[in-house]
């Protein structure tokens, strides 16, 4: 029997350390290898090394051996490549529903999917303190708790809140909760991501329609033993991309067919706020016209009067009439 019980871990260490320590820039020699089992206290023989690099490369890891000077072996790939962990790294920061807090755990877990070396280029991009985060970090068990509410096909109940800020002492952010702490009960049918917050789309019962909630303000979220409703609304046809198009920064209002005058240079902008499948139309040498779907609302309207008038509401003529009021409270 081994006289070090890590002896028989031997192979599973080994791993260990040519994923955390090496890379395509980093090798690690056989003699290098058997120095940090050593600090692991397992003791390895040259020709044992080969054998367990061999065993390593048919289980699946991507281990090449560089021959000459500088060379040695080397974890050449990995489930994820430097540039995708880049990329989540930067979706993380850029989050505003993920809190500070939670987003230095979330990166500091990337970080081992790569070797140290590597990590400390992630790390060097890690500037979520002067990011905007949200305050509650609730939302990231909300998130879960809706996924699985969906899953198990139940409705749930939550409280809604707003941030206000209390003047009675000193001056503080903190909750008031909607409809006097009552608890919303709804049908949850899918999770959407529109303007750095996270929403729940869902059947609300009391307002018998569609409704969104943003996860970061929903609090004591509980899942029922009552099966969803509303599944009517939610068939195959309905699409959360295309809802949170129409929905301007999530703001209700009544959805209407509204046509638009733009400048023909602006079809990149209508691109990106409502996708490839534009009905548009020519009006002119300069302009084109384009049907949209939206809810009109006061973000709409800040949405068009941002563009200085080169895209401008034709029609219907009670949108444009809502246009003008809502220009002329910015006058009076």
């Amino acid at each position: 029997m081994s006289k070090n019980p890590n002896q028989k871990l031997k192979l599973l260490y080994l791993y260990q350390i040519l994923l955390q320590r090496t890379d395509e820039n980093h090798k690690l020699t056989t003699d290098e290898l058997r120095a940090a089992l050593e600090r692991c206290g397992i003791t390895a023989e040259r020709k044992s090394i080969y054998s367990d690099i061999e065993a390593l490369q048919n289980f699946g890891l991507d281990v090449i051996c560089q021959r000459g000077t500088g060379g040695g072996y080397y974890v050449a790939s990995r489930e994820f490549e430097l540039p995708e962990l880049k990329l989540l790294v930067d979706a993380i920061q850029c989050s505003r529903f993920i809190t500070e807090k939670k987003s230095n755990e979330l990166i500091g877990k990337i970080e081992h999917l790569t070797s140290d070396h590597e990590a400390h280029t992630l790390q060097r991009q890690v500037y979520v303190s002067e990011r905007v985060k949200t305050l509650n970090e609730q939302i990231y068990y909300n998130i879960d708790a809706l996924h699985a509410a969906i899953s198990n096909n139940v409705q749930i109940t939550f409280r809604y809140f707003n941030w206000v800020l209390n003047f009675s002492a000193s001056p503080r952010i903190q909750k008031q909760y909607r409809r006097d702490g009552a608890r919303y009960r709804v049908s949850p049918w899918a999770l959407t991501w529109d303007n750095e917050n996270y929403y729940l789309i869902a059947f609300d019962h009391d307002a018998d329609e569609i409704r969104h909630y943003r996860v970061d303000k929903m609090d004591s979220l509980v899942q029922t033993d009552l099966p969803r409703e509303g599944k009517q609304l939610f068939d195959d046809r309905f699409d959360a991309a295309a809802y949170s198009r129409k929905v301007f920064g999530m703001f209700s209002g009544e959805e209407k067919t509204v046509k638009l005058k733009c400048l023909n240079r602006f079809i990149g902008v209508m691109l990106d706020r409502f996708g490839s499948s534009l009905r548009l139309f020519p009006a002119d040498n300069e302009h084109f016209y384009l049907d949209v779907d939206v809810v009109v609302s006061p973000q709409f309207f800040s949405w068009v009067f941002s563009l200085e008038g080169d895209v401008r509401i034709v029609n219907p003529p009670e949108v444009c009439e809502a246009f003008e009021k809502q220009i002329h409270k910015f006058i009076d």
